[in-house]
């Protein structure tokens, strides 16, 4: 082993450097060494650039592990240490420590990043962040982290048949599939926490409110803001002065009978993270628009529901099980051009769902035609209609009822309630700060019974699925690739990301110590027995042998 690498280091705020002599970490007994085999730039290491020590992954564990074992690993690296980021890899293993089992020296791993068991103040540990990531020759991980408390491995067998570039690009596209497959609650949490509040001169369906209240096993305690509590709720109730006395955070369920807008952009802070926020207007109106933090559908899993009547229970007729697209459905992603977007416009052509069409629309006509040249013959060939269109220039002009938000700006995600179609789903893919208040017209969104979704990350199942995909055939995830580089070319990769300036995924091969960052587009210049290996200037599994010297 050598004993020192080359590495992307950051070191503050907005600071990278490349460290061409970091020492190589050896394996203590529960310790893992891999050699980086590649790893993909993502938009979400720009959130880590600039936040650093106040990012939520970034910040330390504060249970799951005992903190003495956290001291023996010398690749976490929390708060304002220094970090290696970089969460789209795919590893070998050269070195484990005597009391490793979940893999072997030669085994090829593909890395899930999310500890979801190993929490932090406003998140969980994760490989890239508060542990060192995959922009490196050689990163050293820990059994007693990387073991899930029901005894999976976050390091997924990838075998010796794929690119590297396919393997560690697994994991983005995993976070595309979860925004799809995730599961979505369709009632009360059982032995949750539940507020109600009944504005002034609402007049709800108390039988209504009883039966939603007790479905399952019910709330484990009831807060009660505004006049009598309901006859029959049960023992439980407590009751609070007024909204501005509820804690934030705190309620797995809010129940609100009533059309005054400020209560409820009051109320979305109440919900906790995976919690419901369910607007019973009782046959009012807000009349304008509601101020609602939208980035916590996509970072906290709020959900919001309503309904125009006076029973709660007719709200959760609006949750679908799954945020999958459904039969029939026209889907509108907004942003296809991205990286992130053209996988999503792949990966629903390749859904298998029945009658879709697919609008792609994005500001970038270049951008557009490569996402033509990539998406068009997959979708002649499985039957889907793909329509790809200039936002500023022709905007789209018909209701949708699917739609897919890339950017992260609220106003994308209000036009998409006012152009979504009834019973529509609106998937807020992008990370829109939590803290960001975006005005909404709730009136539409209740009336057309529409819902909000979103996602942040993956789960261990969504890598095997998009593994076994990529395995079979059924999906190609080179699709996305743009350009290629060394360590020498990953810091100007991860500003080229920052600026949006490649319409693809870059993917970086440590091995390529010296390579500077090739476009696909340049590789005739740069590279020309590498772009001989393209496919119909798709980047392949030959492409990257000849890059690496193996073909």
């Amino acid at each position: 082993m050598p004993a020192t690498e080359y590495a992307v280091e950051l070191v503050g705020p907005d600071e990278l450097r490349l460290n061409k002599a970091k020492a190589v970490a050896q394996p203590g007994p529960w310790q893992v060494l891999c050699q980086v085999e590649a790893v993909g730039l993502c938009f979400s290491d720009l959130k880590l650039l600039k936040q650093f020590s106040e990012h939520a992954r970034k910040t330390e564990i504060l249970e799951g592990i005992e903190e003495a074992v956290l001291g023996e690993i010398p690749s976490y690296k929390p708060g304002e240490a220094a970090t290696v980021p970089g969460h789209e890899a795919v590893v070998r293993v050269v070195a484990v420590g005597e009391k490793v089992t979940c893999c072997a020296v030669g085994d090829r791993r593909l890395v899930q990043t999310d500890y979801r068991w190993l929490p932090t103040a406003n998140s969980n540990g994760s490989f890239g962040y508060n542990f060192e990531g995959g922009l490196q020759e050689y990163v050293l991980m820990d059994e007693r982290v990387i073991t899930s408390p029901e005894g999976e491995s976050m390091l997924i067998p990838a075998g010796e048949d794929l690119s590297a570039s396919a393997v560690a690009l697994v994991e983005p596209w995993a976070c595309v599939e979860d925004a799809y497959q995730v599961r979505e609650r369709q009632g009360v949490e059982e032995r949750g926490q539940m507020v109600v509040v009944v504005e002034e001169g609402a007049v709800y369906d108390e039988a209504g409110l009883r039966a939603y209240a007790r479905g399952s096993d019910g709330p484990a305690r009831i807060t009660w803001v505004g006049g009598k509590p309901a006859a029959g709720l049960g023992s439980w109730v407590h009751v609070a002065a007024d909204v501005a006395a509820l804690a934030d955070g705190a309620f797995d369920d809010v129940v609100y009978f009533g059309s005054r807008a400020e209560t409820v952009g009051a109320l979305m802070a109440k919900v906790g993270p995976g919690g419901l926020l369910n607007v019973v207007q009782c046959g009012g109106r807000f009349g304008k628009a509601v101020a609602l933090q939208v980035g916590r559908v996509h970072y906290g899993g709020v959900r919001v529901v309503g309904t125009q009547g006076n029973d709660p229970r007719e709200a959760l007729k609006t949750i679908p099980a799954t945020a999958e697209v459904r039969s029939g459905d026209a889907v509108q992603v907004v942003g296809a051009g991205g990286p992130m977007g053209v996988m999503h416009v792949v990966r629903d052509i390749c859904s298998g769902v029945a009658g879709l069409s697919v609008y792609a629309g994005d500001l970038d006509d270049e951008r557009l035609a490569i996402l033509d040249r990539l998406a068009g013959a997959l979708a002649k060939e499985r039957g889907v209609e793909l329509v790809t269109y200039n936002a500023k220039r022709a905007p789209l002009e018909r209701d949708v009822d699917y739609v897919v938000v890339m950017a992260p700006v609220w106003q994308l995600v209000a036009e998409a309630v006012r152009s979504a179609a009834t019973g529509g789903i609106i998937n807020i893919f992008a990370g829109i700060a939590a803290s960001v208040v975006g005005e909404i017209d709730l009136d539409a969104y209740i009336a057309k019974r529409l819902y909000f979704v979103g996602t942040s990350g993956s789960v261990l199942e969504d890598m095997k699925t998009v593994l076994g995909k990529v395995a079979s055939g059924q999906l190609d995830t080179n699709l996305s690739v743009g350009a290629i580089c060394g360590m020498a070319g990953a810091v100007e990769g991860i500003r080229a990301v920052e600026a949006q300036q490649i319409a693809g995924k870059i993917v970086v091969y440590p091995a390529c110590r010296e390579l500077g960052l090739v476009t696909l587009g340049q590789l005739g210049e740069e590279l020309p027995e590498v772009a001989a290996c393209l496919q119909d200037g798709v980047w392949t599994r030959e492409a990257e042998a000849k890059l690496l010297g193996e073909g």
